[in-house]
C-alpha cells in the first residue's frame, strides 16, 4: 500500500474540491511566478558573477546607499545571520569582483564602511531595468480596485509566512513505493 498525499497534477497539496479551483489556481499562479523569479535572479547572479549570499548583501548595501546609510562589516554579519569569518570572505568576494569597496568610517578611522561601487549599480541597473519596468507596465494595467485587491492578498500571504513557525521536514508525507 503506498502513502498518499494531497498533491495532484498542479503540484498544490489541497485536494481537489471544485469550489476551491479558483484559490487553487491563484496558488498555482504564485508558485510559478516565484520559480520565474528565482530563475531570475539565478540570470543576475550570472550576469554579475556572484553567488546568492553576495546579491543578497549587495542588496543590503545598496539599499542602505540609497537612503544615505552606510553598512560596515558587523552590520552586514547581523542582518544575514552569518559568522564574521563569512562575512570577510563575502566582502572579500564583493571587493574582489569590482562591486563594494572598503572605505575608512568618516566619524570612527578604526570602523569600516561598505560601499558599492559605480560599476556595481551599472550592472544591478542593467540587470534589473527591463524586468522593473515590464513588472511596473503590468501592475499599472491594474484598476486600482484591483490593485486592492491584489494588495490585500500578497500582504495576507506575507503575514501568514511571516507568522508560520517552520515545520519539521519529517512530519510531511511522503508517497513511498507502492
Amino acid at each position: 500500500m503506498s502513502s498518499t498525499t494531497a498533491s495532484d497534477a498542479n503540484g498544490y497539496w489541497y485536494p481537489g474540491i471544485p469550489d476551491r479551483e479558483p484559490a487553487r489556481a491563484v496558488l498555482k499562479a504564485l508558485r510559478e511566478y516565484r520559480a520565474a523569479e528565482q530563475e531570475m535572479r539565478q540570470r543576475i547572479r550570472n550576469d554579475l558573477n556572484i553567488n546568492e549570499k553576495d546579491l543578497q548583501a549587495l542588496h543590503y548595501l545598496m539599499h542602505a546607499y540609497q537612503h544615505g546609510n552606510a553598512l560596515g562589516p558587523t552590520d552586514l554579519s547581523r542582518l544575514m545571520s552569518i559568522s564574521t569569518a563569512s562575512t570577510t570572505a563575502l566582502i572579500d568576494r564583493l571587493v574582489g569582483s569590482g562591486h563594494v569597496e572598503r572605505q575608512i568610517h568618516p566619524t570612527d578611522r578604526r570602523a569600516l564602511k561598505l560601499v558599492p561601487t559605480d560599476k556595481s549599480h551599472v550592472d544591478m541597473q542593467t540587470s534589473l531595468q527591463r524586468f522593473h519596468e515590464r513588472m511596473m507596465d503590468i501592475a499599472s494595467s491594474l484598476s486600482p480596485k484591483d490593485a486592492n485587491v491584489v494588495t490585500r492578498f500578497l500582504l495576507a500571504l506575507t503575514e501568514t509566512v511571516d507568522q508560520e513557525p517552520q515545520a519539521p521536514w519529517n512530519s510531511v508525507p511522503i508517497a513511498g513505493p507502492s
